[in-house]
């Protein structure tokens, strides 16, 4: 579905006056299936956000290819990736003052029916009376940006959805919710997922678990040999705020 093929991306550096280069992303080679939910994780700055750019095209390609269904992406727009089918939803999503959700959902779908906008909202927890007039602004809570986020990518109805840090800004309780609706998503389409994350919750979730260190690929597999990875490379999101030490349970 999605095939990354010795992908690199390369930052100029400067040491001393020596210049010189960075591998951000360090020759990936993986293979996305469609339909299946993925987990990326890894330590604070070990590329994983970097790679879903990559995807959508928001950061150049230094090096190598993206496939997408037998198709290379690479030199494609962002706005072209999206019309193929790929969406993708940003860590701290943009506020419009003077634009109401409903706007921006009307301007995303193309729909105008206000039962059919009902619909669409109701479909991710948002209330219709309290949401759909609400001005996309400063006023809004993290929890409610990010409730508008999820409803216009869902809404767009992508093939491949690439969630960036989806639980930033949000409670704990809004979580669980939001991994049922991604899971509930992938069962309609199938959608393949992407979620960029610390989260248990979402680890948990993942029908594979994928760790970057370093730029590269450190491990892909289930959650229970991820374990390992994860206490090595400090990964402490898991094991610190989303309750504690796993093994403890």
């Amino acid at each position: 579905m999605l095939e990354l093929k010795n992908l690199y991306f390369t930052v100029p550096i400067s040491d001393n006056g020596n210049s010189g280069e960075r591998n951000i992303i360090d020759g990936i080679n993986f293979t996305f299936e469609q339909g299946k939910f993925y987990t990326v994780t890894g330590p604070n700055g070990s590329g994983k956000t970097t790679l879903a750019k990559l995807i959508m095209g928001i950061n150049p390609i230094s090096r190598g290819a993206v496939y997408y269904e037998g198709r290379d992406i690479s030199s494609l727009t962002i706005t072209e990736r999206a019309k193929a089918g790929i969406a993708y939803s940003f860590q701290q999503p943009a506020r419009f003052k003077g634009i109401t959700f409903r706007d921006l959902l009307t301007m995303a779908t193309g729909i105008e029916d206000e039962k059919q906008l009902m619909d669409i909202i109701f479909h991710v927890g948002i209330c219709p009376m309290s949401f759909l007039d609400k001005e996309v602004d400063a006023k809004l809570s993290g929890g409610e940006i990010k409730k508008i986020e999820l409803a216009l990518t869902i809404a767009a109805n992508p093939k491949l959805a690439i969630y960036d840090e989806p639980d930033t800004g949000i409670d704990l309780w809004t979580i669980g919710p939001m991994v049922h609706l991604l899971k509930k998503e992938i069962s309609r389409h199938p959608t393949t997922t992407i979620v960029v994350s610390h989260n248990r919750v979402f680890l948990e979730a993942a029908d594979v678990v994928l760790i970057i260190d370093k730029g590269k690929i450190a491990f892909s597999g289930d959650l229970t040999d991820a374990l390992p990875f994860l206490t090595d490379l400090n990964v402490c999101t898991y094991r610190d705020s989303c309750g504690g030490n796993p093994d403890a349970e």
